[in-house]
């Protein structure tokens, strides 16, 4: 219970509303996780040895800045773990999503153990704790929860309820509860006198400010844990429609323990890697089963539980900390693309796990297809777009996912002809490649609109539709004969020349039109801008591995973008990129200098397969690209000089990346197969066998 207020009193409420702007936190994960179950519609992520967003009720949905311990010995010093501690995060067991950071102080007097996990049975998360005191005298450990309920920072407002610290914005309600109580309670304004930690840093108490209430603002709610030298104990965080609903959600979870939710949690993580097919022999012989058996559990953790299908790209806000969250709703990652839900559910298939390719399929065909046969660039889980533009891989994708799980019925095919057609009608040139930046003549996106058309006129082959077969195979037939003269130049910048561009704006690629970056890249000769995107003429059997284009392609591709990092080889997405850190370090913010990618380490070793080479060392360099939680990121430094990062190692880009993780398990099983899986039969039996 909360000790100290006065029978009957009402709580005072706290001054220096609202409080200062919010933010949102770092896109580097270390963790994530969330049950198995449907009844759990809670995800959380951890970063900086603290508790980051978390997820409620649906993916799209951040409800947590941060949460983390305050340690003060009420004399001298006041200090935050997140700041003051050296951090590590474990597996505690490798068939488990389940993470444990250990953060241990700089000076030698404490360390900080929490282990995290989701209760199965219901919308609530469990942090275990152990609190010991290394050296010195006894210290005070104080639960520090800054909410940014339904998606924003400046709405909430809390207060204590029953010895539990309650939040809520509109239609989501939180309730921080310990086991061990709370001795002090309160919520107050982030940044101003009534913030419970500037009370710690001022006085080393929080008892002069107790039990205030706060109205809507950016809340920051902190609370006394009582504590002796070794002390174990659970902190449950709910959620629900309101706070009455969220503070039972608490309770509850607190009743049942935290060793009964940590088995149930444990045993649905292990039935699922026992549902799927067994460990690749290519990962197995490179002791990397632990980092496959993350990114299987973490692809099935980014997929939502009431939009079922809706695979997001990452639950995670890219350079967080410098996207203001007083207002909703910033999309982040958390949001679904075509065409990352394509690369999801082909790695679901190499997995066995065809229910979630299944399911996935059924999102885009159920809530993100649109009339004309479109679909739009990303959207929130109910379908609604977020940005506007339009993308043909993205329309073309659904098509070939669709044949490959050989849904060709009559159901698939009403929706898939619109989307044919609407290849047909609006291609090959896009309003934006996969970069999602430029218009123009894309050789990896006109490689998806070929192979989209030859599987569609597969698929009206079936449907004894010949006319619109032959019109699409006449169409893809043309567009792989002229992909290189509208792509690829003779009149380079680089090497001899002759190589395929990022994209041209008007299909002559010697024109030497200007292309101006839309991420602060800067204005170029357009022939002077090269990317890896034409190897998807080979990954979608569009053209052969030893074609003269491609191969000559590569060393002006290489020269311009690859970089040999201490873990392994990466790659730019293009030259002139500036979506990334700054020269300093500092976040993105509108430009910057991209960064190297190791999904596209990745799509190099697909590449190496289809030549008949090993793809063994692009495996393991985005296997030691992954940071300590195994999860592999967007991007990673690329440079020698830290400006706070590694070589070779995550910079504050969306972490965990679901097309990443994708690429890795994809990888593996083409390595075992000898062959590209995801490549579609029907368009290398046209183009390449």
């Amino acid at each position: 219970m909360v000790v100290g207020v006065p029978a009957g009193a009402a709580p005072s409420s706290a001054p220096g509303a609202p409080g200062i702007s919010s933010a949102w936190t770092t896109g580097a994960k270390r963790g994530v996780g969330t049950s198995t179950t449907l009844e759990s519609k809670v995800w959380h992520t951890l970063g900086q040895g603290i508790l980051n967003e978390v997820y409620y009720p649906r993916l799209d949905v951040p409800n947590v800045q941060d949460m983390q311990y305050v340690v003060t010995d009420g004399r001298s010093f006041t200090e935050l773990e997140r700041d003051a501690t050296t951090r590590e995060i474990r597996l505690p067991d490798s068939r488990s999503l389940r993470y444990r950071q250990i953060n241990t102080d700089r000076d030698g007097r404490y360390r900080i153990t929490k282990t995290y996990v989701t209760d199965p049975r219901r919308s609530a998360l469990l942090v275990r704790t152990r609190f010991e005191v290394l050296e010195g005298g006894p210290l005070r450990l104080y639960a520090l929860y800054n909410p940014s309920l339904n998606g924003s920072g400046m709405g909430d407002s809390g207060a204590t309820s029953e010895g539990t610290l309650v939040a809520s914005d509109g239609e989501v309600a939180s309730a921080l509860a310990s086991s061990n109580g709370f001795g002090a309670a309160t919520s107050g304004y982030s940044g101003t006198a009534s913030d419970g930690y500037r009370d710690l840093e001022t006085d080393h108490r929080l008892d002069n400010h107790y039990d205030r209430a706060a109205e809507p603002g950016n809340l920051v709610q902190t609370a006394r844990i009582p504590v002796g030298t070794d002390s174990t104990f659970t902190l449950a965080l709910g959620f629900g429609a309101d706070r009455a609903a969220a503070k039972s959600t608490a309770r509850a979870a607190l009743a049942d323990g935290y060793d009964t939710a940590r088995r149930g949690y444990d045993v649905g993580w292990h039935r699922y890697l026992a549902s799927i097919d067994h460990v690749p022999r290519s990962v197995a012989s490179r002791g990397l089963i632990t980092q496959y058996n993350v990114a299987a559990m973490t692809l099935k953790s980014q997929e939502d539980k009431t939009y079922r299908g809706a695979f997001v790209a990452s639950t995670s806000i890219p350079w967080g900390g410098a996207k203001n969250a007083d207002s909703c709703c910033t999309g982040g990652y958390h949001l679904v693309w075509a065409r990352d839900l394509y690369h999801t559910a082909t790695a679901a298939m190499a997995m066995g796990d065809h229910a979630a390719a299944n399911r996935a399929l059924d999102y885009l065909l159920d809530v993100q297809w649109r009339q004309d046969g479109s679909f739009p660039q990303n959207t929130w889980l109910d379908g609604e777009p977020h940005w506007p533009s339009l993308q043909l891989d993205e329309v073309a994708y659904p098509i070939v996912l669709a044949h490959q799980l050989g849904r060709t019925g009559d159901a698939e095919w009403a929706k898939l002809r619109e989307s044919a057609d609407f290849i047909v009608e609006n291609g090959p040139a896009t309003p934006q490649e996969r970069w999602e930046e430029e218009s123009g003549y894309s050789p990896s996106t006109i490689a998806a609109e070929i192979a989209g058309l030859v599987t569609a006129a597969d698929i009206a082959r079936q449907h004894g539709d010949h006319r619109a077969a032959r019109r699409y195979l006449a169409t893809a037939d043309e567009w792989q004969r002229k992909v290189e003269d509208w792509t690829f130049t003779t009149t380079g910048p680089h090497g001899d020349g002759e190589y395929y561009q990022r994209v041209d704006d008007d299909g002559d690629p010697n024109n030497g039109h200007r292309l101006c970056l839309n991420n602060g890249g800067g204005c170029h000769d357009e022939r002077a801008v090269v990317d890896a995107g034409f190897l998807e003429l080979v990954r979608l059997g569009v053209k052969p591995a030893d074609d003269q284009a491609v191969l000559d392609s590569l060393p002006e591709t290489d020269e311009r973008l690859r970089v040999l990092t201490p873990n392994g080889p990466g790659w730019y997405r293009y030259n002139h990129d500036g979506y990334g850190e700054a020269a300093g370090g500092e976040p993105y913010t509108g430009e910057g200098i991209g960064r190297l990618w190791p999904l596209l380490t990745g799509e190099r070793g697909e590449y190496e397969i289809a030549s008949g080479d090993s793809a063994g060392t692009h495996l393991e360099t985005m296997a030691r690209m992954a940071n300590e939680g195994y999860l592999i990121p967007e991007q990673v430094w690329d440079r020698k000089s830290g400006d706070g990062f590694v070589f070779g190692e995550g910079t504050g880009s969306a972490t965990p990346l679901a097309w990443s993780m994708s690429q890795f398990v994809q990888l593996a099983h083409n390595m075992d197969a000898g062959r590209n899986l995801d490549t579609p039969a029907v368009v290398a039996h046209r183009y390449t066998e």
